[in-house]
């Protein structure tokens, strides 16, 4: 059973699932591809808070891949409440 933290939303889901199954995209390839209904600059947006939490890691350009901690989310043996809490603020200064 996943344990997400309150900062995250459904889309974060979406995204970490689409990484699980397609090893990386890039914010325009899950925009056309996941069909998750919202625009590219929200998934740009989610990419970068669960970067920040260490779920998932830039591997080139906009393109982002799972990392271990992702995977354990996803697989409910890491617990999102801990990790670090991403803000708008934060994250636009890390």
């Amino acid at each position: 059973m996943r344990r997400s933290a309150f900062w995250m939303r459904q889309l974060d889901e979406r995204i970490l699932e689409y990484l699980d199954s397609e090893e990386w995209g890039t914010p325009e390839m899950m925009e056309h591809n996941a069909d998750l209904g919202v625009s590219i600059g929200q998934i740009r947006d989610r990419c970068q808070m669960l970067h920040f939490a260490g779920l998932v890691a830039p591997i080139y350009g906009d393109a982002y891949e799972l990392t271990t901690d992702g995977q354990q989310y996803l697989d409910g043996e890491i617990d999102a409440r801990y990790r670090p809490w991403p803000t708008v603020d934060r994250v636009l200064r890390g």
